[in-house]
């Protein structure tokens, strides 16, 4: 028996864009979820925008993922984050516990996951209040945790970062020159043994919790890639090219050796393109790779290291 509890029309990513920050919307869906799992209910309340509809409600954050009718199927993201969260905890680093999982047929069919609320500061918000030597220290931390992380493992999807050709996208309002050199590089290259990456690791999917240790959330875009594809974008889209973090974090490198880490993973990087654009300076500026490493040098020596 279909069921209406969801009342809002989804034909298209568009119509799932501008409900899936509604509370009104969901508020019905997450009551019956939350009953059916034996959660007590609580008042839902909105977190952080993403891909997928997902709010905080009491002690728990639940993630309701893109119907098929948005536009997107959920099933390799699903498959991603249960095996992500698993693997986590077997290693050791500080996730959140997953609670449930399930789905709910509805006016659409609704892939739901429950997980444990972190009490915490975004990555992003804390860095702004401390010292130099508590943002060392928490880039040291997360080198630890990237390095247990960034690991030989199994393979836990089908996407291939280099051949996938969507992965490219983002790069589609650069000139020419620079796409075509950028092919040629990616697949020419040697970039090394393929781990495990979280993919995402920005301002707000690092937590520095209650009593000071960082926990990682969101293993929604982890895929099997160089390390460099982690490095690089913690580098610029978590760090924002920060002197005292990248020190903490690169400790042994030298910026010539840096250059080359972000450059390298930038290129690869499914967000490589929009972080380029957003730190770097504007596409039409790019017509070579090395024009691109001009720029993260500048970055990397020009810049106030931001207190």
């Amino acid at each position: 028996m279909t069921m209406n509890l969801f009342k809002e029309e989804i034909g298209n990513w568009q119509d799932w864009s501008n409900v899936s920050q509604s509370l009104f919307a969901f508020s019905a869906l997450t009551n019956f979820i939350f009953q059916k799992e034996n959660l007590p209910l609580a008042k839902l309340e909105n977190l952080p925008p993403a891909t997928n509809a997902v709010f905080k409600s009491g002690d728990f954050v639940i993630k309701i993922y893109v119907p098929r009718e948005g536009g997107m199927d959920p099933a390799t993201e699903i498959q991603t984050e249960l095996f992500s969260m698993q693997r986590a905890n077997q290693l050791g680093i500080h996730s959140p516990k997953l609670i449930a999982h399930g789905f709910v047929e509805d006016k659409y069919r609704f892939v739901y996951m429950i997980m444990e609320y972190v009490h915490g500061t975004a990555f992003g918000e804390a860095v702004k209040s401390m010292a130099h030597i508590e943002k060392s220290e928490a880039a040291k931390q997360l080198c630890k945790l990237t390095n247990i992380m960034n690991t030989s493992c199994p393979r836990f999807n089908d996407i291939d970062i280099f051949a996938d050709e969507d992965r490219s996208e983002r790069w589609s309002i650069y000139p020419d020159s620079f796409r075509s050199e950028r092919l040629i590089y990616i697949t020419s290259h040697d970039y090394g043994e393929k781990v495990y990456v979280h993919g995402d690791l920005n301002s707000n999917n690092v937590i520095i919790t209650d009593d000071g240790k960082l926990c990682i959330i969101d293993f929604a875009d982890a895929v099997l890639a160089p390390k460099v594809y982690e490095d690089a974008y913690i580098a610029a889209e978590l760090f924002k090219f920060d002197s005292v973090l990248l020190r903490g974090y690169f400790s042994d490198y030298s910026e010539e050796e840096l250059v080359g880490i972000i450059t390298d993973g930038l290129l690869i990087h499914d967000f490589g393109g929009d972080v380029v654009r957003k730190y770097l300076g504007k596409p039409e500026e790019f017509h070579c790779i090395n024009d691109l490493r001009k720029r993260i040098y500048e970055k990397l020596t020009n810049e106030p290291s931001g207190q």
